[in-house]
Parts: C-alpha cells; sequence; structure tokens
C-alpha cells in the first residue's frame, strides 16, 4: 500500500528518467513496464502514466482519498510531473489528475458515456465531486460537462515533451519527496519558481509560439496577421509576464491579465480584436503556469474552440436521443 507521502520542500525529480518516460516509444515502455511488473497493456499514454506512478512518485498515495488531501499547490506540482495540465481550481486540478490515472482518454468519449449504467454514472459523478442526484440522463450529462471542461488538458503529455523530453529550466516544479529522503541521489535536480525571469526553455518558447497560431487557417486574413505579428514576439510575451509575476509576488489573474494587455498594447501589438486578446491572455497563462504562478483560477476564461464546440453538440444529441 503506498504511503501519504506530501510534498516536502523543493521537489527533487529523476529528471533523465522521467524525460525518458516522456519521450519513449510504445515499444520501449512497454518493456519498461514488464520490468517493472506493471501491466503492458493500454495506449502510450496510459503506460506513461502508470510509469511515472510506479518509478517517478512511488511513495506518493495517487488513490482518489490521497489526491483529496492534496493542497491545491501539491495538486498542481503532481499535474506537471504528468506532464499535462496544471492550471484551474483545486477542484478541477483533481478531476484533471483522477481522470489522467484511471482513464484512457481516447476511449473515454460522451459516445461511452452513452453505453454506461446509472450506478456506473453515479460512481463517476462522486468520483469527480459532482451531485449525485437525478437520473441517468442527468448524470450522463454532468460528467460529460466535466470532460468538456477538461478537453485537451489530460490523458496526453504535452507535446514538448513528447518531442524533447525535459528541457532545463523548462522543468520549474517543486518536488515529491518521502519524508525519509535525506539525500539527493544521482540525476536529481532542484527546481525553484522563484525566479520568474529566468532564461526559458526552447521548448516553452516553442509551445507559446505554436499556441499562438494554433487553428490560425480557420480565421479570417486579418485575424491570421495579427497573430503571426505577436507569434514572432513570443520571447517579448515570455519576458513581459516574467517581469509581471516578479513584480506581483509570482499571482497571475485579472489584473496581470489586464495590466499585460496594456504593456502589449504601448508596444503597437494588434490587439483590437477580441479573439486575438482572449489568445495572446491564453498564452500568457501558460507561460506563467509553466513559471511557477499562482494562479488566480476565477481569471480563466476558457477559449471555445471548434473542437469544443463540436463535443458540446455531441452531448446534447446524445441526451435527446436518451431522453427520446
Amino acid at each position: 500500500m503506498r504511503q501519504h507521502a506530501r510534498l516536502a520542500g523543493p521537489m527533487r525529480v529523476d529528471s533523465d528518467l522521467l524525460s525518458t518516460i516522456y519521450t519513449g516509444r510504445l515499444q520501449n515502455l512497454r518493456l519498461r513496464a514488464e520490468e517493472c511488473g506493471i501491466p503492458k497493456t493500454g495506449s502510450v499514454e496510459v503506460l506513461r502514466a502508470k510509469l511515472i506512478c510506479q518509478e517517478i512518485l512511488p511513495d506518493l498515495d495517487l488513490s482518489w482519498e490521497g489526491i483529496q488531501s492534496m493542497s491545491h499547490k501539491e495538486t498542481g506540482e503532481v499535474l506537471k510531473v504528468f506532464g499535462i495540465k496544471s492550471s484551474g481550481s483545486h477542484k478541477e486540478r483533481r478531476q484533471r489528475l483522477w481522470l489522467h490515472l484511471n482513464f484512457d482518454s481516447r476511449r473515454l468519449t460522451i459516445e461511452f458515456l452513452a453505453e454506461m449504467n446509472r450506478d456506473d454514472l453515479h460512481e463517476m459523478c462522486k468520483n469527480l465531486e459532482l451531485d449525485l442526484t437525478g437520473n441517468r440522463t442527468v448524470l450522463m450529462g454532468r460528467v460529460a460537462g466535466v470532460l468538456t471542461s477538461q478537453l485537451n488538458g489530460w490523458g496526453r503529455i504535452k507535446r514538448s515533451l513528447r518531442r524533447n523530453g525535459i528541457q532545463t529550466p523548462m522543468f520549474e516544479i517543486s518536488t515529491i519527496e518521502p519524508e525519509a529522503e535525506k539525500t539527493d541521489p544521482p540525476g536529481m535536480v532542484e527546481v525553484s519558481g522563484e525566479d520568474f525571469q529566468a532564461i526559458p526553455s526552447t521548448a516553452t518558447l516553442e509551445d507559446a509560439s505554436d499556441s499562438m497560431v494554433m487553428g490560425i487557417d480557420k480565421l479570417e486574413a486579418s485575424t491570421q496577421g495579427d497573430l503571426l505579428t505577436i507569434q514572432a514576439r513570443t520571447e517579448d510575451l515570455e519576458r513581459m509576464v516574467g517581469t509581471i509575476l516578479r513584480g506581483h509576488g509570482g499571482i497571475w489573474g485579472p489584473e496581470e491579465k489586464e495590466l499585460l494587455m496594456r504593456l502589449a498594447e504601448r508596444r503597437g501589438w494588434p490587439l483590437s480584436e477580441q479573439f486575438v486578446r482572449d489568445r495572446v491572455t491564453t498564452v500568457a497563462t501558460n507561460i506563467a503556469e509553466v513559471k511557477g504562478a499562482r494562479m488566480d483560477s476565477s481569471s480563466q476564461i476558457p477559449y471555445v474552440g471548434e473542437e469544443t464546440e463540436s463535443v458540446i453538440r455531441r452531448i446534447r444529441t446524445k441526451i435527446t436521443e436518451i431522453d427520446g
């Protein structure tokens, strides 16, 4: 049985081993799983999550109860170890971590929910900390709502980690360490989020640059031009975020986002369209998250793109079919 180890000071992660898991191909991960006595079935992402549990966080209680006992900050740091989205409210973080550890995101679809019976949906609602009242259709709608809000936030590690592994100092998190651990084993790296103006990794800047123009081919030509112009200034954006965090005690919320917009406008950035402003603040929030900012979840307004709207339509269709 896992001990209820707690986050004890700065985290020490075996960065070499974790990087190997991030970049490993399915066959290699299966061999590693077999050596560790872990079932080697499942997708590459499922195996990654299992291996991180076993080899990187062996002393941490990652059961539902263990997740519930983690603080807001601790949950975010654990999510970073798994290489998935770590921002959001405390409840959203707990939901995301539980989903990542217990399901394959490719299989847990709206269609899959439509096949579940009420008892199973009731159990899902319980684990996702949702209201347990209502009939099968109502319960399905609640679970589907969580899956939609958590879309692309779990189930797959970030692309930069799959491609490059850990590129210090990108991996700016505190680590989980058993209380009895007193020495630093070889290959361990102690990292801190105190210096918000530290030189960012290439992977961090690449992710920010890619995110800025994601889905650009579906936008108006003027919007494309604005985003491409800002993409060329990704390094400036990263520096502005670092400066704001340093001056605001590491907090990232509505006030910090508004300040960012004012600074960018003074520099002549094309921010007349709301879509462009939303995209810039979303990318800036991701950068702040990587830097270890304390996130003000009340300020997070997720961009509802075409993919999310498609999922919402599917939810409504399935619920209508069940009711009919």
